[in-house]
């Protein structure tokens, strides 16, 4: 191409972006520097081999470990988010001296330590974590590129607003200590973590604490409160009482690792406060306080107390299990291998999880749309969006529903969701007739004004407690239940959700004055996964 020729083509690419067709201009100026594969050389395709994994990644570590965000920015599919961050880290966190250690390649994805050090107004710690990173084909240019996320630089950054920051923390740090004195921390109850954030960031300026120095993670983007990752200097801790038990919190940590997607709550219920609460999530969600899910079968306690204080029917009154249910032209049926009984009694069909008894029976006069809803809201305190636990919680939701989601929300399907602290909480209102809104700070502490509700009459919650302890001592409940001493009682559930093969585990029990529940994702039946985590903190009591 001769000189003029080219420099008539460079002008005519100025003015079509200067005329605002952008995206056309930028791939014929991406051509001119040969960044699109055009002008003769092949784009590569498929999947990276392993020469390019190990070449790519390492050249972002070097330029990442001389500090220079252009150079490392530029082997990531996303230049200037990852300029931007790489930039921060050195600049915002006061990152230096990186040096970073790759681990064996699994195929595309390359584990790796970070050891370096953090220094702010002459104070210096050393620093040390573990990351990935993944390694992609450009969809444009056919290179080799780092996959880039914010978590390659450190995996507590999970979204794009996320900063980085060293400098004076926001709070005091504070000491939370379970209702004994014992000192509760992230390295003895890992998934405590996310919550004794939270609760430094609500409580640590009422703690009497001072702040100190820290490097930690500013989540802008969800209103979550900051991440402490390390401590320069420490404040003065403020100590903060919490309602959880040690031993019951131990025993939770311990029961929930056993199952993925797994979260647990324990309460007090003749006071309401929260004895435990665990998750193990990968995603650092506390779905324990804040998930909303179906509950399957153990929404039938629920939907037990709002047919005895209606009158349709008793513990010992007729509830008859049929093979299937119609209801408005959708056909509900039961568990496998579920022998019918047309002579079923409430507690027969309750201890079993009948769920057609159900379905028939919310067909009875006086009930209505509204019936299960107003049981909820009235008589158990949930779905108004008003308890005050002391950190972020969700409180249920039992909408009023016609059509065939009356009857789905009646066996905990449809449009009712819970979390493990709502069943915990039914549990604990069933069998003492008593909302005791759950709580897991005193609100002496900010003179929160606690949740209340109607509570249950005598005769119900009498009734309630009989029907739990036959389903954990010969129902469905047993094969779980067994071997634990006290006054015992439980009811299981399993939720299908749309598009996925395995149901959700549910499962809720109380032993003497703990109440207990706990979810698996994708756990199967109540006592498949769920059943284990409440019986492991049941038998740790309060």
């Amino acid at each position: 191409m001769g000189k003029g020729v080219k420099a008539a083509v460079i002008g005519s690419v100025f003015a079509v972006m200067v005329g605002g067709a952008g995206y056309g201009a930028f791939n014929i100026v991406s051509a001119l520097n040969d960044d699109g594969g055009s002008g003769g050389s092949e784009v590569k395709s498929g999947p990276p081999s392993g020469d390019e994994v190990e070449e790519t990644s390492g050249k972002f570590f070097a330029a990442w470990e001389k500090g220079s965000a252009a150079s490392a920015s530029q082997y990531t599919n996303n230049n200037a988010a990852a300029r931007a961050l790489l930039t921060e880290y050195r600049e915002n966190a006061h990152i230096t001296g990186v040096r970073i250690t790759p681990g064996t390649a699994q195929g595309a994805t390359v584990p790796f330590t970070v050891k370096a050090k953090v220094t702010y107004r002459g104070t210096s710690e050393p620093l040390s974590y573990k990351s990935s990173l993944s390694v992609v084909r450009g969809r444009t240019t056919g290179k080799a590129l780092v996959d880039w996320k914010p978590s390659v630089i450190h995996p507590e950054l999970r979204t794009a607003q996320d900063a980085l920051v060293t400098g004076p923390s926001a709070t005091p740090p504070i000491e939370a200590v379970d209702r004994g004195g014992k000192v509760l921390t992230k390295d003895k109850y890992p998934s405590l973590g996310p919550i004794l954030d939270a609760l430094r960031a609500k409580y640590g300026a009422k703690a009497g604490g001072t702040p100190g120095v820290e490097l930690f993670v500013r989540h802008d983007g969800d209103g979550s409160p900051d991440t402490p990752l390390l401590t320069l200097s420490k404040g003065k801790a403020g100590k903060l009482q919490t309602t959880i038990s040690a031993s019951a919190q131990a025993a939770a940590e311990t029961a929930v690792t056993q199952y993925a997607n797994s979260s647990v709550v324990a309460v007090k219920p003749t006071t309401g406060e929260v004895l435990a609460v665990a998750n193990h999530r990968k995603d650092g969600f506390n779905a324990a306080f804040e998930g909303a899910q179906p509950p399957g079968s153990t929404m039938k306690i629920l939907t037990s107390a709002m047919l005895i204080d209606n009158g349709v029917t008793s513990m010992n009154g007729p509830a008859p299990c049929p093979d299937d249910a119609m209801w408005q032209g959708q056909t509900f049926k039961n568990l496998k291998n579920m022998k019918p009984d047309l002579n079923a009694t409430l507690a027969n069909s309750f201890m079993r999880s009948c769920n057609t008894a159900f379905i028939k029976l919310i067909d009875e006069d006086p009930l209505t749309d509204e019936s299960l809803t107003a049981e909820a809201q009235t008589k158990f305190g949930l779905g108004r969006d008003d308890w005050k636990t002391g950190i972020t919680s969700v409180d249920g939701s039992v909408p009023a529903e016609s059509g065939p989601d009356r009857a789905a929300n009646a066996i905990g399907q449809g449009k009712v969701t819970m979390n493990p602290l709502n069943m915990a909480s039914v549990t604990a209102t069933a069998i003492t007739g008593t909302f005791r809104q759950p709580y897991l700070v005193s609100p002496e502490l900010d003179d929160r004004k606690l949740a209340t509700a109607e509570g249950l009459r005598a005769g119900t919650a009498d009734q309630l407690k009989q029907m739990m302890r036959l389903t954990a001592t010969q129902g469905t409940a047993a094969p779980v239940m067994r071997g634990l001493g006290g006054d015992i009682g439980a009811k299981t559930g399993s939720a299908e959700v749309d598009n996925v093969a395995t149901s959700n585990s549910w499962f809720t029990g109380f032993r003497n004055d703990v109440a207990a529940a706990a979810m698996t994702e994708q756990g199967g039946h109540g006592v498949d996964a769920a059943g284990p985590i409440v019986k492991a903190v049941l038998a740790a009591g309060g």
